[in-house]
């Protein structure tokens, strides 16, 4: 039954990511010229910007479902790695999307949505990373 627990709080954290992620989005579209520079962005990027954005997201959804029906010992390996990897994607996202000093961003100041929803989904990551790791031997 600990095996179970363990699965059932890291898939909920890789849930929690994409929708942190999709409510912060909403609320940067929501501020003033928000939503122009996301076009321009995505206009930028093109169809690679949109696909990298749509593997942000559905990677995570995915990883939660794998993480609740694969074996325990390449389950913690993956969740690990895909951890680590969120980790620096999220920190990115964070510096990237809002902070003043990178020119480019969609927010041109940071805000307290941008912080606790994205600094969210950093923490949600590092989670993840260390409770495969460390979580997973507590309980074998």
């Amino acid at each position: 039954m600990e095996t179970l627990s363990w699965k059932v709080r890291i898939a909920f954290l890789w849930v929690f990511m994409p929708v942190a992620d999709l409510v912060h989005s909403l609320l940067v579209a929501w501020t003033p010229g928000g939503l122009e520079k996301m076009v321009s962005r995505v206009e930028a990027g093109g169809s690679g910007w949109l696909l990298f954005e749509a593997l942000f997201s559905l990677i995570p959804l995915w990883l939660a479902f794998m993480t609740l029906i694969i074996k325990d010992s390449i389950n913690r390996w993956l969740n690990v790695s895909f951890g680590v990897v969120f980790t620096i994607l999220n920190i990115f996202h964070f510096f990237q999307c809002g902070v003043p000093l990178l020119q480019g961003g969609p927010v041109t100041q940071i805000t307290a949505h941008h912080v606790l929803l994205v600094g969210s989904t950093v923490i949600a990551a590092v989670m993840i990373a260390w409770y495969a790791g460390r979580g997973y031997k507590q309980e074998a």
